[in-house]
């Protein structure tokens, strides 16, 4: 079974910057992509930034010039850099791992991880 381990969210004010990270953990031999949604109440889970194996992106376009993504394979980790924050970017992030390949399973499967908390506020 694989876990997702996010960590780095809570409060800054608008115009700071948070690095949220988050590390898959388990019998893994490859995920081919991993990142980060977000969610607001009421609202349906949006994309902030996948990246895949190779290095290839996909970005929300309303995000993508103050939010960075980056991403190690070796240790399985993937992290968000958080730039220029606003209070409409106060949500729970949540990190994805999908096409996650474990020693002795076929198939690939896709994770979740329980969300943290990142709140933009003076």
């Amino acid at each position: 079974q694989v876990q997702l381990e996010e960590s780095g969210g809570g409060l800054v004010q608008p115009g700071g910057s948070l690095e949220l990270s988050c590390a898959a953990t388990g019998n893994i031999n490859s995920i081919v992509h991993m990142g980060w949604y977000r969610q607001t109440p009421g609202k349906q889970r949006e994309l902030v930034a996948v990246m895949d194996k190779e290095g290839a992106i996909n970005s929300a376009w309303s995000m993508k010039d103050r939010f960075t993504i980056s991403r190690d394979n070796a240790k399985n980790t993937v992290h968000l850099r958080l730039t220029n924050l606003k209070p409409e970017d106060t949500a729970v992030y949540i990190c994805a791992a999908m096409g996650v390949y474990e020693t002795g399973l076929a198939g690939a499967g896709d994770y979740w991880g329980q969300g943290i908390q990142v709140t933009v506020s003076s």
